[in-house]
């Protein structure tokens, strides 16, 4: 394959340069690609490569239990190998045209598996140990379940969430209902009631919790919901200028959105593993990834009233 093709089928699967990691565009991304050509060769369906994926997640969460330096960096190349193969599973759906319900379903379980396993795994191996600035024979024992609780439920999860709403709106000002997939709480649970629960079981599980994802996605951005209440009448017809103003004040937020998804946070696992010291992973979330949440959250939501105001303000 000529360099040209290769450069161009690798540029066509960036959703968009606005909204992509630096790590992504030039290390995730490519190698992904080069795996999608290895299993379009070996016409391998892309849910298997998912399915590898989690494979690979769960087995990094397992290695991280052990303490030892052999353990920690196979559980660091294997997931560093999950997240290409993550990133390969949707441009090899994308280049071989196997895009299926299936599909999705694994996709949006598969980082979910990964650190589900990788919490449970430091905690496990943590909460015989002493903690660290204690004085005396002070073990973990449920703190560390506790903070890894707070660290994953109310931390982790409600970062992700927002963030990739946040990417979507975006590609939704910027592509169009096309190229985006800022999807909603109402037309999800339509359908969901609209398909017999009759050899749709898993599909319409899915359905329900990705409908409560999307829930979740609202409540966090009532401002947005009053803006995009007025907006999505336009469809793909959004008058420009207010088009160019909203990308103008969601552009600079997308570095945030990109802290919040899966580099930065795997870097500072990969550091809190090699140091011994997997707890101050949890801390991270809790504080620094925290804090970047509530800064992105406030910037996009006032952004969000400002224009509300500026261009809907008397209408009914």
């Amino acid at each position: 394959m000529s360099d040209d093709k290769t450069k161009s089928g690798l540029k066509a699967s960036f959703k968009s340069m606005d909204t992509e990691e630096f790590l992504d565009i030039y290390f995730n991304r490519p190698i992904g690609y080069v795996w999608a050509l290895f299993f379009q060769k070996l016409n391998v369906h892309p849910n298997v490569v998912t399915i590898f994926s989690i494979i690979l997640g769960v087995a990094a969460g397992i290695m991280f239990y052990f303490p030892d330096m052999k353990h920690t960096l196979l559980g660091i190349f294997f997931l560093i190998w999950a997240n290409h193969y993550d990133s390969c599973d949707g441009q090899l759906a994308r280049m071989t045209g196997k895009k299926t319900r299936w599909g999705r379903m694994l996709d949006g379980f598969a980082g979910d598996l990964w650190f589900i396993t990788i919490y449970a795994a430091i905690s496990l191996r943590l909460m015989n140990q002493n903690i660290p600035f204690i004085e005396g024979d002070v073990k973990w024992g449920v703190y560390i379940w506790l903070l890894a609780f707070l660290a994953g439920t109310l931390c982790h999860s409600k970062q992700s969430t927002l963030a990739d709403y946040y990417r979507n709106i975006h590609l939704f000002f910027l592509k169009g209902t096309s190229g985006s997939e800022l999807d909603n709480f109402k037309q999800q649970r339509e359908i969901f009631s609209s398909l017999p629960w009759k050899k749709n079981l898993w599909w319409k599980l899915f359905l329900y919790f990705y409908g409560n994802y999307t829930r979740q996605q609202e409540q966090m951005t009532p401002y947005f919901q009053k803006l995009y209440l007025k907006v999505k009448g336009y469809g793909d017809n959004i008058p420009a200028d207010f088009k160019e103003e909203f990308l103008a004040g969601s552009r600079p937020l997308m570095k945030y959105t990109n802290i919040l998804t899966f580099n930065t946070r795997a870097i500072a696992l990969y550091i809190s593993m090699l140091i011994g010291e997997p707890w101050l992973y949890f801390v991270f979330e809790i504080i620094v990834m925290s804090a970047i949440f509530v800064y992105m959250h406030f910037k996009h939501e006032k952004l969000s009233i400002t224009l509300y105001h500026k261009y809907f303000r008397g209408e009914k």
